[in-house]
């Protein structure tokens, strides 16, 4: 599996442990950066590339997927949204890692590296890269949902408006 990984400062030092952790798993890790400490960077851009080379190789038929790590997840989270096709998810436990893939086939899971240790951390990423999104129609179905408002703004009709 290919894993492209992206951070700010606040996981800089996750993500080089984490490199490793999944290299020795067997899995072909690709950095998006930061590559050295600054504690004013800017994360959208690393977190941006990274959730666009998940597309990318997912297109060509290449299985990846992605971790973006910040001090909480939630920028790093919804900036790798902003990319077409990216189903990024907050995962804080071993549960909403595994949800993630379930229910959500997510594509990229955002940490934060602030609030877990680095052995929970690595149990999530572990977790959420052995989890098979098992293609339940209901999942498939609300997947579609979103992937359409995404591509061209369309939404189910609201039952409520008759």
């Amino acid at each position: 599996m290919r894993i492209h990984i992206a951070t700010d400062h606040a996981g800089l030092e996750f993500s080089t442990q984490l490199q490793h952790h999944l290299a020795s798993a067997g899995h072909e890790v690709i950095d998006h950066g930061p590559i050295e400490y600054d504690a004013l960077d800017d994360y959208p851009a690393f977190c941006i590339r990274a959730a666009q080379a998940v597309v990318a190789d997912q297109a060509a038929g290449v299985e990846a997927l992605g971790v973006v790590f910040g001090g909480s997840g939630n920028g790093e989270q919804i900036a790798a949204n902003k990319v077409e096709g990216i189903r990024a998810a907050l995962v804080w436990s071993l549960a909403t890692a595994e949800l993630a893939r379930e229910h959500n086939d997510a594509n990229v899971i955002a940490i934060g590296a602030r609030q877990h240790s680095f052995d929970e951390v690595a149990s999530f990423i572990d977790t959420f890269v052995a989890t098979p999104f098992p293609g339940d129609e209901r999942h498939v179905r609300r997947i579609g949902q979103i992937a359409a408002f995404e591509r061209d703004g369309s939404l189910v009709p609201d039952p409520r408006a008759s």
